[in-house]
């Protein structure tokens, strides 16, 4: 997924943000497969298990089954055709979420290469929201941040002041 470019400041805005509201002695649910940015997590100190790369629209024994007293959930919602079923099954009382956020002068990302690599939501601020408010969750805290690139372009452009990215820190109600 990363062959080619790395969200450097993605995880440098996610791993401070994770800092300041998940203690690293609490255990933590990531939902997806390892990928970079749990280990990332590990690096940092977290105790940190995996999801096993079921569909979790399917199948949240997973979730279920956890005593992770946090679970986050780092660009997996918008892949999801029903995150709130997801969000449900959560027993712990703690999330750290983030999602890209809908541009208004992109499609929706589809992977021609890879089926689970692509987006059957593309989230508005106050559409993720109203997700996990319906799905029990109160929002603490929540930060957004851009992703400019140093590419020639109008939507290059665009990506030095569009709001890209989306992270909540949420507490169940």
């Amino acid at each position: 997924m990363y062959e080619k470019t790395f969200p450097n400041k993605r995880f440098k805005h996610t791993i401070q943000f994770l800092e300041k509201h998940v203690a690293k002695t609490e255990a933590v649910l990531d939902l997806g497969v390892v990928n970079p940015f749990s280990e990332i997590m590990i690096k940092h100190g977290y105790d940190v298990q995996n999801t096993t790369g079921e569909d979790l629209d399917f199948d949240t024994s997973t979730i279920i089954n956890s005593d992770a007293t946090v679970v986050t959930a780092f660009e997996i919602f918008e892949h999801l055709l029903s995150p709130f079923t997801v969000l449900q099954a959560i027993k712990s009382d703690k999330l750290v979420a983030s999602i890209p956020l809908r541009l208004w002068f992109s499609s929706a990302y589809r992977s021609k290469t890879d089926m689970f690599d692509r987006h059957y939501h593309e989230f508005e601020d106050w559409q993720f929201d109203w997700l996990l408010e319906k799905a029990g969750w109160k929002i603490i805290d929540r930060q957004k941040w851009t992703n400019p690139t140093k590419k020639i372009g109008i939507r290059p452009i665009l990506r030095w002041f569009t709001l890209r990215y989306y992270i909540v820190y949420a507490e169940r109600m």
